[in-house]
């Protein structure tokens, strides 16, 4: 039999293709969306929506809780790869998108002057076109309107192209790009219409009957007496999908593109349908940090050179004087360590001298360790031979240090006098020779039996008739 599966050098270029696939990955930029305070149901629904505007590069099922600060997002987000927040809250008259990058800013903050959630905008449809197909891709983000305005227009572009992936026009599938995020700025009124629309391309140069037929649902003949019929007269259509295209979203395809008759080099028509949200945007402040910093730009605040300059000289002071507490604080801490050690340094000499002095002067104070072990090993091998020679055990004040190492210490207490009591008792039966026993048990028998009237047999041990 032959090899089975897939050999060497297919399973090493599938494993490269996903390394490379993970490393693109990674390097795309990823977001968390989410509110924070008190927003109600309708900006968290608003949450969502947004998030599946950002999909598929997001959390779609990030849950952050009352308790969850923005440092602890921060600090999850960088393990994670997130690069940039949309935050979400409201106040008891406004509401604001807070759009972040990670890790060290800007912040701009949005007012949204007026917003649609998906399902309001879905139901005002005749027709909408919504599957989850198209959330595979990341939308194609188009900018419009967006000129030399500011400085704060140039950095509210760069935020919005660094959200999504770049594109190149050179290799982009077609076929990936199935949703566009539309935000048109305008600059007398300073707004942002932030539009999601979903893209279906069409053929062109068919007849109506031919672009019935060429539809996901088939129409329905049952009326006609031919097929002619609706190729010819287009039976069946009404007048809005009988309504020819205009130049503005007729374009000749560079690749074949899915659906049916959608065909390179051909010309087809770009039709856009609204899936939501929708939302009006107005750009409050940007700021240089996460979610404080200095503000770069304020549109109902605004300060001379010499405020701005004071500004800045205060806080340069407060962050000198922040450095030199901390200066002062690392200080200090160095310095007690180096006392501590000091001190302890000195009481271990005065413990070392105080020890030497006494066994200089001969403390009589101190606890009398007692001979030397030689001294009362010696002893005891001398008792031991005492006994050997003599048979007898030798006087306590012959070898007083080897009797005192050969004498048992109990522990005191109840329990111990209790435990002597019972060895006492114990002790004559234990000492009794195995005679004495047997007559003492015989006395006791015969003692009985002769309260009985029954005389015993001292030998064989049976009663006497």
């Amino acid at each position: 039999m032959g090899q089975s599966g897939r050999s060497r050098h297919q399973k090493r270029a599938r494993a490269q293709a996903q390394l490379r696939n993970l490393e693109a990955y990674a390097a795309q930029p990823h977001s968390f969306v989410f509110t924070r305070g008190c927003a109600g149901h309708s900006i968290r629904q608003l949450s969502l929506d947004l998030r599946r505007v950002m999909e598929p590069l997001t959390a779609t099922r990030l849950q952050v809780r009352k308790k969850n600060s923005l440092k602890d997002c921060v600090a999850v987000a960088g393990p994670l790869g997130v690069t940039h927040f949309l935050i979400l809250s409201k106040t008891e008259t406004n509401v604001y998108l807070k759009l972040m990058r990670l890790p060290g800013g800007p912040t701009l903050t949005f007012h949204v002057n007026q917003y649609t959630l998906v399902r309001d905008v879905v139901s005002s449809l005749r027709r909408h076109r919504m599957h989850e197909q198209q959330f595979v891709h990341p939308p194609l983000l188009v900018l419009n309107s967006f000129g030399p305005h500011g400085i704060h227009v140039k950095l509210m572009v760069t935020m919005f192209q660094n959200l999504f992936p770049s594109i190149n026009v050179h290799k982009v599938n077609l076929n990936t790009i199935k949703r566009c995020l539309l935000i048109n700025y305008n600059p007398e009124s300073q707004e942002l219409d932030f539009r999601h629309y979903s893209i279906k391309v069409v053929p062109m140069g068919a007849s109506r009957g031919m672009k019935k037929l060429l539809q996901e649902k088939f129409p329905n003949m049952s009326r006609l007496q031919d097929i002619s019929e609706l190729l010819a007269m287009g039976a069946g259509l009404s007048e809005s999908e009988g309504e020819p295209d205009g130049e503005h979203n007729i374009t000749e395809l560079p690749q074949a593109v899915s659906g049916r008759g959608n065909m390179q080099a051909q010309q087809s028509a770009i039709r856009l349908t609204e899936i939501g949200p929708r939302m009006k945007l107005q750009l409050i402040k940007i700021q240089d940090g996460v979610g404080e910093g200095k503000v770069v730009f304020h549109r109902f605040v605004h300060k001379t050179e010499e405020e701005l300059q004071a500004i800045l000289a205060a806080k340069e002071h407060k962050l000198r004087l922040k450095a030199q507490r901390q200066a002062q604080q690392a200080e200090n801490v160095q310095r007690k360590q180096q006392q501590r050690e000091a001190h302890r340094k000195k009481s271990l000499e005065g413990i070392r001298k105080k020890r030497a002095k006494a066994n200089a002067d001969g403390d009589s104070d101190a606890e009398d360790p007692g001979p030397p072990l030689e001294d009362s090993q010696k002893e005891e091998d001398e008792a031991e031979y005492f006994r050997q020679a003599v048979g007898e055990e030798p006087d306590e004040d012959m070898f007083p240090m080897a009797a005192k190492r050969r004498r048992p210490t109990w522990p005191s207490g109840r329990r111990q006098r209790g435990r002597d009591r019972g060895k006492g008792r114990h002790s004559d039966r234990i000492l009794q020779k195995p005679k004495d026993r047997l007559q003492g048990a015989q006395t006791k028998l015969g003692s009985r039996g002769a309260a009985q009237g029954r005389p015993r047999d001292s030998h064989s041990h049976k009663r006497v008739a």
